[in-house]
């Protein structure tokens, strides 16, 4: 399997915090969700992928090259949208590619002007008097308009209603049909990523919980909702943790299609990613 981006073992310590032994791999003509509660390390990680902080240990590769050693060539390939936009208000929209053509070897003034279009963004609008979803969706222009095979977001949905965010998740699905591209997408609207995204990996306090395929993850899991006594019976592999509340509990269970055989007529509904990452940060696994 061919990947665009290759994270393996990489670290970074703060004072309070640290990203420990972070790996996993974005193959090619996939989108990768990147979950995690705030503080969990995600925009450290994003960081560390683009230089911008200085890792501890580790290796990244980005389209096969170390992301230090040829940092101003695998920069050309990426596309990054954070959750602000960084440019300067007092710019119209139509400055911007007078600027990013000198940076970018692969801008693309036509298909820049096409996405402004697109989004419904006035060229000659300066850029303070945007909302923050036209912000945001000049930042997507921006980031898309230089045809990188990497594209990384960070929260770039958080700032749109619900109407745009479709029409910016339909833009990121059509930059995934050259099966050479790939998205590593952090954000906390985990409905978009289920729509959308091909694997998942969770961060949680700086190291990885699990890296699989979206599908895989949304078939495996499970939620079994019962009482005490049915809980104590459970086996402690079964179940990744258990939660009470006002009618009894509820356990995720870790493999639903062997649990179903183990407890005939015992009824384990099915999870969504919200579900599955509040019971890693906040369920019990002890059942004292």
């Amino acid at each position: 399997m061919d990947y665009l981006l290759e994270i393996s073992h990489l670290s970074k310590q703060y004072p309070g915090f640290a990203l420990q032994d972070v790996s996993f791999s974005v193959p090619k003509g996939t989108i990768m969700g990147f979950v995690g509660e705030n503080g969990a390390g995600k925009t450290t990680t994003i960081k560390l992928i683009l230089n911008e902080l200085t890792r501890n240990s580790g290796s990244i590769r980005v389209l096969g090259k170390d992301n230090l050693r040829y940092e101003r060539q695998v920069k050309q390939e990426i596309g990054v949208v954070f959750d602000e936009s960084y440019f300067h208000g007092e710019f119209q929209a139509g400055q911007l590619a007078s600027i990013l053509r000198n940076i970018y070897a692969n801008w693309d003034d036509a298909l820049y002007q096409n996405y402004l279009a697109k989004f419904s963004l006035p060229a000659n609008q300066i850029i303070k008097e945007y909302s923050k979803g036209m912000k945001m969706k000049l930042a997507i222009a921006t980031a898309l308009a230089h045809h990188p095979k990497l594209l990384i977001l960070d929260e770039a949905t958080s700032g749109l209603d619900p109407i745009a965010r479709e029409e910016v998740l339909d833009a990121f699905l059509d930059f995934m049909q050259d099966e050479e591209h790939g998205i590593l997408f952090s954000s906390h609207i985990t409905s978009d990523l289920e729509k959308i995204a091909d694997y998942i990996t969770f961060l949680h306090k700086g190291k990885v919980v699990f890296s699989k395929a979206k599908d895989e993850l949304l078939y495996q899991f499970g939620l079994y909702k019962c009482g005490k006594q049915e809980l104590n019976t459970l086996k402690s592999e079964e179940y990744v943790a258990w939660r009470a509340h006002a009618f009894g509990c509820e356990a995720l269970i870790n493999d639903r299609a062997a649990f179903r055989r183990r407890h005939p007529g015992a009824v384990v509904d099915t999870v969504n990613l919200d579900e599955i990452m509040s019971f890693y940060v906040k369920g019990q696994k002890s059942k004292e």
